[in-house]
């Protein structure tokens, strides 16, 4: 073997020789080289960084871009709740938002907007106008 180094991701990385390189060489120094020597193997280990190896690529994991179901004009959201059975066994469940998409007409914007809101805020909508919701919930209609 004539000496290989290994790394351990970003920061670590080690040099390996073998007993019988170490006798074919001229004896130095371990604390001028930085070397450890390991009595079990018989190996020497060197703590300095090998500009040779590439550090390995991690790929970042990958996350689906999901829409949330809570409505954007109430903030109405998921409820837990207990979803009972005839022998009053309780499980764990979520009663979610009737969110719906809905074309709804923009006056000053003079065109229609596609949303994804409640039926409440639909009922909202209808009875104070959209501009009105918009604006208390703080939403920008315009295209970006």
């Amino acid at each position: 073997m004539a000496g290989c180094a290994v790394s351990l991701g970003n920061s670590f990385s080690f040099a390996v020789r073998t007993v019988a390189e170490n006798r074919t060489h001229k004896p130095s120094s371990s604390a001028q080289l930085g070397f450890l020597t390991s009595q079990l193997s018989g190996l020497r280990i060197c703590s300095t960084p090998s500009p040779k190896l590439p550090t390995p690529i991690v790929a970042a994991p990958f996350h689906p871009v999901v829409a949330r179901r809570v409505c954007p004009f109430t903030g109405k959201k998921a409820n837990k709740a207990n979803k009972v059975s005839f022998s009053n066994h309780k499980t764990k469940k979520l009663q979610f938002v009737n969110l719906q998409y809905k074309r709804v007409w923009w006056e000053a914007g003079k065109r229609y907007v596609k949303l994804r809101l409640s039926t409440k805020a639909l009922k909202t909508i209808e009875k104070n106008g959209l501009d009105a919701v918009a604006k208390k919930a703080g939403i920008d209609l315009r295209k970006k």
